[in-house]
């Protein structure tokens, strides 16, 4: 059974301000709260990112590519370049006869003069192949006098995520503070001690001394690798504090109610009138959908599909049972194009069964904005299809009852609250009755991810093709054979065919821009206009278009149309067509520096072929060497077209931060957990929440508290 609640003094204790410490004053706690951090609990859960292993010396001979390493030797060589920035390159040989260079992009005059032959560095940093043998870029060094003994640390040093304006000094030394004032195990512990006992975990306090202060014995490849019995205490928690979080919010959204909607004849109608027989998964994940929808409590269920699986038409019939009943039904799209295509398909199938369907995006201004409106507001429009112009103040709807939202991923919480408010009002019963919300995704999410991500969405999957689809073929290229593609576009446009030549951005690292400056999007804008120069005076006879991220909407999307009109031969992109629109004439996609994309990208933008009858193919063109991430990345795309195979190669590879992109539920930043390591926890964490939510739910709050805090009201919108 869970301990009871502790005294309030201790238990406030960890509420403390930040200012009670010495050397934070208003403007260092300022700096903190900007991260979130603002009470003596906020910092004992600030946990180290990675750890440094200074306790010993590694010969250079030793040292491998990757693998972090402090080594110590004597300055051979100092070189100032300025090719392309001003760059400093150091040569430091040490006892094995082996040579280091340690590379410097950003330096003062002062520091240079520090670097004479001869002089005796320690230096700690990543080395990775440069053009003679190893380099560190910006690693963190001392001089050490030639008297000055060689005594190294005696236990792990801890690095923490960097907080602007305060050096990792001064925020360790803050920490080491917060630690001292931490209080006994009763007053901090929350975990069911029937809990810790069977997976033998450390008590609340012990671990986190333990991953704050790792003691000299402790396992240093166990605290390295993350697998350290103290972090998996704190893991366990974690992950456990989001769970219940989600699980919170379904509990929350359950105590609704929604419109049953049980009358199928016009969806039978429409499945009688279409040109193509449903495939057994989009049969079985409407079956799904229909069961959530014959009953009075709202319907959240996520339908992931790959790219072209045919998850609009179940969206159609789904949206259908919401008409039946004499109901409105609207999809939101991301962006324009995505929802002008799902509009003429909707169109097509649903308005020749009497089904009135209205439009409703930024350009819809003037007459036929406000006839949209009052068409939306007095229900004739039965389906309601737009983008964020949906959430908008004017737009009014009569009785929503099923919300649709397609790549959900791309839309703030906030913004798919604020469609399902649109549907809210009236009363069943003693309960307020809210629309039913279906979200869709071409992405495919791991099974793992699901599990954590997803606990408070019933989850359906279209992992069947239709047939006649024929898979995309694909092949990895080095970008010396550049030459050979050029005349592979000129061949495909020959026989009527288009193509896409996608740029991604080039030596990003290399690149710092300050933030808001948007320093990436324009250096990637640059390479599509260089590239769509050099195209075209190499395609004297084909039309080429550009498209990138720096165009104003309104000109991307007139480029967009002009090529699934087929006015454009080849078009020029950046990765803004990722989630684009469906062009069945083009089959040829090649992509550029395609190894700094990860799986899930590269995969979406693989799908934007292939989608016709013509054999199709996508090129992966590359620049030597190659990583052994990006050997393994591209060997997956050359292997599997299967967009949940990918998915979980891309969680073994990337980690669950990328793959759930915007989701504001926080677990794109875990402070300890990573679901790829840490998926053997799930089961033991999903029980602990159930015994919780029936027995103790106010230690299941406080736990929510503790590592979310406020943030979790979005957590499943």
């Amino acid at each position: 059974m869970p301990r009871p609640r502790p005294a309030p003094a201790l238990a406030a204790l960890g509420e403390t301000p930040l200012t009670t410490l010495p050397g934070c004053g208003p403007k260092v706690a300022e700096k903190l709260a900007a991260r979130g951090l603002v009470t003596l609990q906020d910092l004992w859960l600030q946990l180290p990112r990675q750890y440094e292993d200074r306790t010993r010396i590694t010969p250079i001979r030793a040292l491998q590519p990757g693998v972090a390493a402090q080594v110590e030797g004597r300055v051979e060589a100092v070189e100032r370049g300025f090719r392309y920035r001003p760059t400093l390159r150091v040569a430091i040989v040490d006892d094995s006869r082996s040579t280091l260079v340690l590379r410097f992009f950003h330096f003062r005059a002062a520091q240079v003069s520090q670097f004479q032959p001869g002089v005796r560095l320690r230096c700690y940093g990543t080395p990775r192949p440069g053009q003679n043998g190893l380099e560190i870029v910006h690693p963190s060094y001392r001089v050490l006098d030639d008297d000055e003994g060689s005594e190294l640390g005696n236990a792990l040093d801890p690095v923490y995520p960097t907080i602007e304006g305060l050096g990792p000094a001064s925020l360790r030394r803050l920490i080491g503070l917060a630690l001292d004032r931490l209080p006994g195990d009763d007053a901090l512990e929350l975990l069911p001690s029937d809990l810790r006992i069977r997976l033998r975990l450390p008590s609340l306090r012990e671990a986190l001394l333990t991953v704050h202060r790792p003691p000299a014995d402790a396992d240093v490849g166990a605290l390295l690798a993350g697998t350290h019995p103290a972090q998996r205490r704190l893991v366990i928690e974690e992950l456990l504090a989001h769970h219940l979080s989600l699980r919170r919010q379904r509990l929350a959204q359950q105590s609704y109610a929604a419109h049953a909607l049980s009358d199928t004849a016009l969806a039978q109608r429409l499945r009688a009138a279409l040109p193509f027989a449903l495939t057994g998964a989009q049969e079985r994940v409407f079956d799904e959908i229909l069961a959530d929808l014959r009953r009075p409590q709202p319907m959240l269920r996520l339908v992931q599909g790959d790219v072209g699986s045919g998850k609009t038409v179940v969206a159609a019939l789904a949206a259908t049972l919401a008409v039946a009943a004499g109901r409105q039904a609207a999809l939101m799209a991301p962006t324009e194009l995505l929802a002008e295509q799902h509009l003429n398909n909707l169109r097509a199938w649903l308005e020749p069964l009497g089904v009135r369907v209205a439009w409703l995006a930024g350009k819809v201004t003037g007459r036929a904005r406000a006839k949209a409106l009052a068409e939306v507001a007095e229900g004739d429009a039965q389906l309601v299809v737009g983008t964020h112009a949906l959430m908008q103040e004017g737009v009014v709807f009569r009785d929503l009852a099923l919300a649709i939202v397609d790549e959900q991923h791309r839309f703030g919480v906030h913004q798919r609250l604020a469609l399902r408010d649109k549907g809210a009002g009236g009363v069943v019963g003693a309960e307020s009755v809210v629309p039913h919300q279906l979200v869709m995704t071409a992405t495919p999410i791991p099974r793992t991810l699901a599990m954590a991500a997803y606990a408070d969405l019933d989850l359906s999957a279209i992992d069947e093709l239709p047939p006649g689809r024929t898979p995309v073929q694909t092949v990895a290229l080095s970008a010396e054979r550049r030459p050979e593609l050029v005349e592979r576009i000129r061949r495909a446009c020959a026989e009527g065919r288009q193509a896409y030549w996608v740029c991604t951005l080039i030596e990003e690292s290399e690149e710092p821009g300050k933030p808001g400056q948007g320093r990436g999007m324009r250096i990637e804008a640059q390479a599509a206009q260089t590239t769509f120069e050099a195209l075209s005076s190499q395609l004297p006879g084909l039309r080429v278009g550009l498209v990138h991220g720096r165009l104003k909407p309104a000109e991307k999307q007139a480029v967009m149309r002009a090529f699934k009109d087929g006015e454009i031969d080849l078009l020029v992109a950046t990765t803004v067509i990722e989630v684009g629109v469906d062009v069945p004439n083009a089959s040829l996609m090649i992509i550029e520096n395609a190894e700094r994309l990860g799986l899930a990208q590269l995969h979406q933008l693989r799908g934007r072929v292939g989608r016709g009858s013509a054999v199709s193919s996508c090129v992966l063109l590359y620049q030597s060497p190659l990583s052994q991430l990006a050997r393994e990345r591209l060997e997956t795309m050359r292997e599997t077209n299967d967009g949940f195979v990918i998915a979980e190669k891309d969680l073994e590879l990337r980690g669950p931060g990328e793959l759930l992109g915007t989701r504001q539920t926080g677990l794109a930043g875990f402070r300890l957990a990573d679901l790829g390591r840490d998926a053997d926890l799930l089961p033991q964490v999903h029980e602990a929440a159930d015994q919780l939510l029936a027995t103790s739910p106010v230690i299941a709050e406080r736990i929510v508290e503790r590592w979310i805090g406020s943030a979790t009201r979005y957590a499943s919108a």
